[in-house]
């Protein structure tokens, strides 16, 4: 009877094990190419450096509903002189770094959901979401959306590490940052995956007055910035770099080594 007990007991715990094992393989399911575009269509069209703070940044959702907060009761500060008046809070410094976007803050303070999602495809794998917004981007410009404006450059060119053709998007002027807003289901022509919509996003009309979003792409008012972006979509290696120095001059009481030239996410 004991060695019934005990036999039993071990198929229990064995039982255990399985069901575990299966949870955690169906939790560590990758996103689909669908569902990934479905995430990035909000933000693929933003400047790269923009782009890629906003993917480091939702690695950490909590901070960045923290910070969302602390942008709605501060909406006069914005740029370089915002991220310092929040040096002393314990968020990550990519999310610290967006309070100099306080319209960026709005968005995803709005949509909790979207960036846990965002955050866990990006970890999962930042080559398939920085491969969606190139797809997205090619979309845009095919329909006449995405272009060189007053704001931005957009440039075209093969990444020497894949030879593969990139379309990157850099502030005109290097000090000042235009977030754009748009319809993505107007940008990116008929969307292909009907099961899949994109993420819908209305901007308060204050950071974009007199803008007509219904027809393409609208800007608003620049944010002048030296440091806060210290990130850039490295397309051909599928992640993101840091730019030591920059990080090192807005993130006064976080140094980094000259050396960390890659995003590594913090997950204490």
């Amino acid at each position: 009877m004991r060695f019934l007990s005990g036999r039993l007991a071990r198929i229990f715990v064995l039982m255990l094990a399985l069901l575990s094992s299966t949870v955690m393989a169906q939790s560590a399911q990758p996103f689909s190419r669908e569902q990934i575009d479905q995430m990035m269509a909000p933000i693929a069209l933003y400047p790269d450096s923009l782009l890629s703070q906003v993917l480091m940044a939702s690695t950490y959702p909590a901070d960045v509903a923290d910070a969302a907060k602390w942008s709605k009761a501060h909406s006069n500060q914005k740029g370089d002189e915002a991220v310092k008046a929040v040096q002393d809070k314990p968020w990550d410094p990519s999310v610290q770094s967006l309070v100099a976007f306080p319209q960026v803050l709005q968005m995803m303070g709005d949509q909790p959901d979207w960036v846990q999602n965002l955050g866990d495809a990006f970890l999962a794998s930042s080559r398939d979401v920085l491969d969606s917004a190139q797809r997205l981007r090619t979309k845009a410009q095919q329909q006449g959306q995405l272009k060189t404006t007053e704001q931005q450059k957009v440039i075209v060119e093969q990444e020497p590490q894949t030879q593969q053709t990139v379309i990157k998007i850099e502030p005109a002027n290097p000090q000042v940052v235009y977030v754009p807003s748009y319809n993505p289901a107007v940008v990116y022509g008929a969307w292909p995956y009907p099961a899949y919509p994109p993420y819908p996003y209305a901007p308060a009309p204050y950071w974009y007055p007199g803008a007509a979003l219904a027809t393409g792409i609208a800007f608003g008012v620049g944010v002048a910035t030296v440091n806060a972006l210290w990130g850039n979509a490295n397309w051909g290696g599928g992640n993101v770099n840091i730019n030591a120095n920059r990080y090192n001059n807005i993130n006064v009481n976080r140094q980094i080594a000259a050396n960390q030239t890659n995003f590594q996410h913090n997950g204490a």
